[in-house]
């Protein structure tokens, strides 16, 4: 196939200049990519019920080249491309017939087309139809809906009167009805606005002063600070409440530091356990599974829980109970141990300055980013516990929300990344990263937490999809 000339998307875009420069700048590939006037990200979900393919279209040619090999039923993924970029989705047989569900039995495709206006979302329909939504399509059938339910209650009213008086009344109650009803819209818009606005500031000046490397820089002053008196923990070992640094404190995107979270006989504990089974750390692969990726440098396992034990003091179930407990105190879920993830032994090590490839882990979210709707059995929170911590490098940073968290030894940050009132994910604000260990040790202990998870539905009977092994095997 003829390869493409034009502009492809971003994911396989190179910028020879923009390396050159890079040096000179001292700023992050993506955040100059961030700021092209003509590079826009986008959502696709694919609610079509079948498996599809997206490929991006060459504009002067035609010609299509892969972007998204086998995007499962109720799966989706993000993709950054260029405005006028074009995208074709193909329908792929089931699994079961072999066939697809367009006349003839042949396979349906559609196409959508990247614009400039934000938040850009993809829904792949029955039938393989596309629906484009972006922040103002949504802002205007908001303000569609909210007229029309002001109407609607004007009109029941006014048929039921015909007093000229009564009825003047009614469509004062109706300018009154639409009017609060925009302030608030408007009171919501303002304040996202306002709250994104001022991130952006501070992460421009954070970037333009500060990398990683800037070892004098310390935690982000926190919004608040409270304290946290775990009922469920040993009275006899603890004197005081844990102080808890509360950094950001929004619906969806909740980061918190909890001081002396953990203990040196815990630590010592999880360690034990870890160290015959230590392996190179993965990440998810996009379909299903997990690889080796450049992106995490580091060892890791899987430490399992021995629940049993709990009540004889075993350490680990233990430490993994105060886990749950302060997930349960933050957020309104209720969650139980029952199939969890295992709690994660994770380790980097410094090798000095001068390694050019230290151990680290790049910008990533755990869960879902992109402020759509919570898929059942996925993460929606993160406990992070820190039982060495290196003596030069190893800051965990949440670029997103400007928030440089240095950890301390046996402390503890904390994110969730749900809306639990609307079960909308978070929109990147806890997006964060593991700055590399220069000099010393990062050990490291985490929880990820999930909603929807059971003794019979556990953890891994899904795949990093979000899709049950036994519903993908019918597709």
């Amino acid at each position: 196939m003829k390869q493409p000339t034009a502009r492809p998307p971003l994911s396989s875009a190179v910028f020879p200049l923009l390396l050159l420069l890079l040096p000179l700048l001292s700023l992050p590939m993506q955040l100059i990519a961030a700021q092209r006037s003509d590079a826009s990200s986008i959502q696709i979900t694919n609610d079509s019920g079948n498996r599809i393919e997206v490929h991006w279209v060459h504009p002067d040619t035609g010609e299509t080249v892969l972007q998204a090999p086998e995007v499962l039923p109720g799966t989706g993924f993000s993709l950054n491309s260029f405005v006028g970029h074009s995208f074709q989705v193909r329908e792929l047989p089931t699994g079961e017939t072999e066939v697809c569900g367009g006349e003839e039995e042949t396979c349906r495709v559609n196409y959508f087309t990247v614009n400039d206006n934000q938040d850009q979302v993809i829904m792949i329909k029955d039938g393989i139809d596309v629906e484009h939504t972006d922040a103002h399509a949504i802002a205007a059938r908001s303000a569609s809906t909210l007229l029309s339910d002001c109407k609607s209650k004007a009109k029941s009213q006014l048929a039921a009167s015909s007093d000229p008086v009564t009825a003047n009344t009614i469509l004062d109650d109706l300018t009154s009805c639409a009017q609060r009803g925009i302030a608030v819209e408007i009171e919501h818009a303002n304040e996202e606005i306002a709250f994104q606005a001022k991130v952006r500031k501070d992460l421009a000046g954070m970037v333009e002063n500060y990398t990683c490397a800037d070892e004098s820089m310390n935690t982000t002053e926190a919004h608040r600070v409270e304290y946290w008196d775990n009922d469920g923990d040993d009275v006899v070992a603890r004197s005081a409440p844990r102080k808890v640094h509360v950094m950001i404190d929004r619906p969806a995107s909740r980061i918190h530091l909890i001081s002396n979270f953990m203990n040196a006989d815990e630590c010592q504990a999880v360690e034990e356990a870890a160290e015959p089974i230590l392996h190179d750390a993965t990440v998810a692969d996009g379909s299903g599974g997990s690889k080796l990726s450049e992106s995490r440098k580091a060892k890791q396992a899987g430490i399992k829980v021995h629940w049993k034990k709990e009540e004889e003091g075993d350490l680990i179930a233990k430490l993994s109970r105060r886990v749950y407990d302060y997930v349960n105190h933050v957020l309104p879920f209720d969650i139980k141990e029952n199939g969890q993830e295992d709690l994660m032994s994770i380790q980097y090590f410094g090798r000095g300055a001068e390694d050019k490839t230290p151990d680290r882990y790049m910008p990533h979210c755990d869960g879902d980013c992109t402020g759509l709707e919570f898929k059942p059995g996925n993460r929606m929170a993160t406990i992070v516990m820190y039982c060495d911590v290196p003596a030069v490098g190893g800051a965990t940073r949440f670029r997103n929300s400007n928030i440089h968290v240095k950890p301390e030894q046996y402390s503890a940050t904390f994110f969730s990344y749900i809306d639990p009132e609307t079960m909308k994910m978070d929109n990147g604000f806890t997006e964060h990263s593991g700055c590399p260990v220069v000099e010393g040790k990062k050990k490291i202990v985490t929880q990820w937490v999930r909603v929807g998870v059971d003794d019979e539905n556990r953890w891994d009977s899904f795949n990093t999809l979000g899709i049950k092994y036994s519903d993908a095997a019918d597709q």
